[in-house]
């Protein structure tokens, strides 16, 4: 297995946990109130830097207790990882024309942070999965 291969197993287990957490988290102040009354900005911020800082200790980790070919990247794995990221990407974009429409019909600002941060956990868990894919059973012949 590639170290890029091991980085996006590492994102899909991270971002899904995290996020899984943070809702928890959110979903569990709210009872019995609204939603978007719950403050929601903590514990989004930690989320945010929990799922960084687990993604580079857990990579590293993974790294270095399976250290076979850290850092050789050849032209299979740039061509994997581009598509993947670009995959991601869509996601992300229509995440963030989600937030926009939001925005616009100015809905509460706990929606459009929720859907922006979703939005970002959705693309890395579907760009880390493509990669996956991608690895496994090759890349799509169009």
């Amino acid at each position: 297995m590639s170290s890029e291969e091991r980085s996006s197993w590492v994102m899909v287990v991270v971002a899904t946990v995290v996020y899984v957490i943070y809702a928890a988290v959110v979903l569990s102040q709210a009872s019995g109130i609204p939603l978007t009354t719950v403050d929601y900005v903590p514990a989004m911020l930690w989320a945010i830097g929990g799922s960084i800082l687990a993604s580079i200790v857990l990579t590293i980790l993974w790294s270095f207790f399976t250290p076979r070919d850290t850092g050789k990247k050849d032209t299979r794995d740039r061509e994997i990882g581009r598509f993947g990221e670009y995959t991601g990407h869509w996601v992300l974009i229509v995440g963030a024309a989600a937030a926009l429409f939001l925005a616009m019909a100015q809905a509460e600002y706990f929606w459009i942070a929720n859907v922006l941060y979703l939005g970002f956990v959705l693309s890395a868990i579907v760009g880390s999965i493509v990669k996956i894919v991608a690895y496994r059973r090759g890349m799509p012949t169009w």
